[in-house]
């Protein structure tokens, strides 16, 4: 995560740029500094959640009551010294960091694989050392803390420019999180998560201008360097050969210093050193071996500059302009002053030329004597002719500027080179923009006039400036007037067209088109745009027709969406948008713009084929919510779309996505539109909610005695009858358990949860906890996409589950116990107990399940428990299996097309006890 090795060098080379400093004296620092102000922390959440997950238990699916614990503790204590928290989580992972979201998953996966072989080999959970974090961890803080009361936003793009950005432009206090991205960005101060003590209020503040001082670098130098030393954005191998380049010509290397250490002080010398000298003059790619890799290069530095900044690496002087190195070549003598004058010799003519130094650059520059004045002018060689010529110095850029002598003055006029015809163009200086504008001679007044050249004719055109804009316009002369008048180009002619101002709208108009077309300023960018042009694509957009919208109207909408989404209704994806920005919902918004998610590593066992990977498992569930947001191509009038789904199971490499089209749904009454579920208020609509959500997970069937459920279990019942009726070999004992945690778990405070012992781990059993836990989450994607049917509340898994608990009852269960063991002897649990585990056989059933004791599927199936071949998974995930009798296993990963189908292996199991 960040910069590749800064970390590892901050800590053992540059150990001063950090500082411990305590929250509770910076807060009031601050409110002395800005009375009526409130101290602000961002905080990057992703990076702290190692941090806030504190319990013992890792492995059985997740200490959800311990967790939440912590949280509040941990907002409490910020709260109480009068801190504001604001929480950023990401919301998407770039294109451009594709590759680094598919390493580090690969790498997860090599790593869960050592786990489950510690299981097995110990029967414990391993140390710290292995610790992974449970799976929905990310997805359920976000809702802790919201329900905690704190402001928790969600990313649009790579969360951590967007904290980055929040810090700087609300003038937080700093940063709190745990990536060397933030030692590049310049924004408030970062501070570390792993080193907070909560108890003291007190970490380690990383300050990047001494680590600047540190490397003899700026502010500015810093994404260059974050990008030669590898980041998210550059792979580390891409400047290898160029840092060991570096290393082997810095003189200054530490023997005390690692390799990696080293290599960084060697870069930062190359860019104080050599890269410096051509700063502005020379490209990136003329200085660096960029090669292939330019475009992702540059990418990678504009990355870090926020809004408003600048980077002086995209800046260039003009070509021609000629820089010395430090070193005087020679000295000679001037035979006008008689002084002695520095010499360089020119490259081209292999001459002696006088050289003086620039006053701003403090480098030489060379110089030619002025017939006229006898004086010395700066000048800089033609890249046409290969010859010297006169320069003067632009006061606003402090730039060198070709000048040429105009015949009617004798004085210099400073030139440009026109790219047509190669010849010098006189210029003047813009007042607004304070750059070079080429000019023409007024036959009239004599005087020098702005031009522009016409695309299609390849010639200047006069100009003169928009009151309005501050920009140029086209113009040409009034025969009448003989005054300048703006044109316009007529698309049909292609010829210039003078323009009348509108005295009631103030825009522009065609003073001889056959239809006046109106012209608009856009609100963002202060430019004139036709009313019908998309200012966020510059590109043509079809203009409104409808006589009920007014035209000021028009002039002021902005584009929501700044790219293609799969879901063109603007209405609908405002709606999804912000409530992905408020972190409300789960995926929705994804689906709807870009058409690609994503689901990180959870803790299944690759060699266990007897359990299905998650990702297949609720693959149907996800298929219909595909086809309830972006529609299933059915009714003939669009075309089925397909969703780019990038999820982590054994024997996927993840090179490419699969792509998965929408699953119909079977709703009573068909399936409600978006507009319906999202926005009607009309008090039947929850019940087409509910529709649609069971629908989802094709239960309609059971509504009825879902409904009949008290809260918080009835979405736990509706994710064991899904994941019952989907999973052959779960059998009744593991029911039991999943009930019986949950019943358990009302009465248990977070004290006693985190006292239980368990007597040994059990893979399966961890499988199992973290398949539920990823149904809680599928829960979670299906509420929001159906309007919010159910409180979130009644599947935040504090409410519903617990890893240690579950873990207990499975054992218990597979040894045997009685359901009034399971509940620990209580009476209102074992009623409860009874209603919620018939609510669930009875709609097995109906899908022709019969859930049987694992004692009685041995005898009747002796040494298959443990290896189900096909049976273990019922439903298709989306694409007909059953002429090719394919076991899940066996779906192919990366770049397949899985169609929908509604082939259903049915089980021969008899009864459910």
């Amino acid at each position: 995560m960040g910069v590749r090795g800064l970390q590892g060098f901050v800590g053992s080379t540059c150990p001063h740029i950090c500082t411990v400093v305590n929250f509770k004296e910076l807060a009031e620092r601050h409110r002395n500094k800005h009375p009526g102000g409130t101290p602000t922390i961002v905080v990057d959440a992703m990076c702290c959640l190692r941090y806030w997950y504190t319990p013992e238990s890792w492995i059985c699916g997740g200490q959800w009551r311990e967790y939440f614990s912590a949280l509040r503790d941990f907002v409490k204590t910020f709260t109480a010294v009068g801190i504001k928290l604001v929480f950023f989580f990401d919301g998407t992972v770039e294109q451009g960091k594709r590759d680094e979201w598919v390493r580090r998953r690969l790498k997860n996966s090599r790593e869960i694989s050592r786990v489950f072989h510690y299981i097995k080999s110990h029967k414990e959970q391993p140390g710290r050392n292995m610790f992974f974090i449970p799976s929905g961890l990310a997805i359920f803080t976000r809702f802790a803390l919201k329900t905690l009361g704190q402001e928790t936003l969600c990313s649009l793009q790579e969360a951590d420019y967007e904290v980055a950005s929040y810090g700087l432009q609300n003038n937080c206090l700093g940063v709190l999180g745990e990536d060397t991205d933030y030692l590049i960005y310049d924004t408030c101060p970062y501070f570390s998560i792993g080193d907070l003590c909560l108890e003291s209020l007190s970490t380690v503040m990383l300050c990047r201008e001494k680590l600047c001082e540190s490397l003899n670098i700026s502010l500015a130098d810093l994404p260059l360097l974050a990008c030669l030393l590898g980041n998210d954005i550059i792979p580390e191998g891409m400047f290898e050969s160029f840092r060991y380049k570096c290393l082997s010509s810095y003189t200054s290397v530490k023997e005390n210093f690692d390799k990696k250490g080293n290599i960084i002080l060697a870069v930062a010398d190359h860019i104080s050193k050599v890269l410096r000298l051509h700063q502005g003059e020379k490209k990136l790619e003329e200085m660096l071996p960029l090669g292939p890799n330019k475009a992702l290069f540059y990418k990678g530095v504009a990355s870090y500059l926020l809004p408003g900044q600048i980077s002086p690496w995209f800046f260039q002087k003009p070509k021609g302009l000629i820089t010395l190195d430090k070193q005087v070549v020679s000295m000679n003598s001037d035979p006008e002053s008689e002084q002695e004058v520095p010499m360089c010799t020119d490259p081209e003519s292999k001459q002696g030329v006088p050289v003086c130094t620039d006053p701003e650059s403090k480098q030489g520059v060379p110089v030619c004597t002025d017939p006229e004045s006898k004086q010395g002018v700066l000048m800089c060689t033609d890249p046409e002719s290969k010859q010297g010529v006169p320069v003067c110095m632009d006061p606003e850029c402090k730039q060198g500027v070709l000048v040429c002598t105009d015949p009617e003055s004798k004085q210099g006029v400073p030139v440009c080179t026109d790219p047509e015809s190669k010849q010098g163009v006189p210029i003047c200086i813009d007042q607004e923009s304070k750059q070079g504008v080429p000019m023409c001679t007024d036959p009239e007044s004599k005087q020098g006039v702005p031009m522009c050249t016409d695309p299609e004719s390849k010639q200047g055109v006069p100009m003169c400036t928009d009151p309005e804009s501050k920009q140029g316009v086209p113009m040409c002369i009034d025969p009448e007037s003989k005054q300048g008048v703006p044109i316009c180009i007529d698309p049909e002619t292609k010829q210039g067209v003078p323009m009348c101002i509108d005295p009631e709208s103030k825009q522009g108009v065609h003073s001889k088109s056959k239809q006046e077309v109106p012209m608009c300023t856009h609100t963002e960018i202060k430019q004139k745009l036709r009313l019908g042009a998309d200012p966020e694509f510059e590109l043509e957009a079809p203009m409104c027709t409808d006589p009920a919208v007014k035209q000021q109207d028009l002039m002021n909408m902005e584009p929501e969406v700044k790219q293609v989404t799969m879901v063109s209704d603007p209405e609908i994806l405002k709606v999804a948008r912000a409530q992905h920005v408020q972190a409300e919902s789960y995926l929705v918004y994804n689906i709807m713009s870009s058409g690609e998610i994503e689901c990180s590593n959870t803790l299944e066992d690759a060699l266990d084929q007897a359990l299905p990977s998650q990702a297949f498992v609720y693959r149907p569930v996800r298929q219909r919510v595909y086809s309830l947001l972006l529609g299933d191509g059915r009714d003939g009038t669009s075309t089925c779309p397909t969703v780019k789904e990038w999820f982590v199971y054994s024997g996927n490499p993840l090179r490419h996505p699969d792509l998965v089209r929408p699953l119909q749904m079977n709703i009573p009454g068909g399936t409600p539109n978006l507009k319906s579920l999202w926005l009607n208020q009309e008090p039947g609509i929850q019940g087409r909610r509910l529709d649609a959500l069971l629908g989802c997970f094709d239960l309609s069937s059971s509504r009825e005695e879902l409904q009949a459920v008290e809260n918080p279990f009835k979405a736990l019942c509706c994710l064991l009858i899904y994941l019952f009726v989907q999973v052959d070999t779960l059998c009744l004992e593991d029911l039991h358990a999943f009930i019986a945690q949950a019943l358990c778990l009302q009465g248990k405070s977070t004290v006693q949860l985190a006292d239980l012992q368990l007597d040994y781990i059990d893979p399966r059993a961890v499988q199992l906890g973290s398949l539920l836990v990823r149904g809680l989450t599928t829960l979670v994607l299906v509420n929001s996409a159906c309007g919010f049917p159910w409180r979130m509340s009644d599947f935040m898994p504090w409410n519903v589950f617990d890893g240690k608990l579950f873990h207990q009852k499975y054992l218990q269960a597979e040894k045997g116990y009685t359901v009034e063991a399971l509940v620990e002897q209580n009476r209102s649990r074992l009623t409860k107990f009874h209603t919620l585990k018939s609510v669930v056989c009875k709609a097995c059933v109906k899908e022709n399940r019969r859930i049987i004791s694992r004692q009685l599927w041995r005898s009747h199936q002796p040494g298959r428990w443990g290896r189900q071949g096909s049976g273990s998974h019922r439903t298709s995930s989306g694409y007909s299996r059953a002429g090719q009798g394919q076991h899940w296993r066996d779906q192919g990963p990366g770049n397949r097309q899985y169609e929908p189908d509604h082939w259903r292996r049915h089980s021969s199991s008899s009864g459910c006890t």
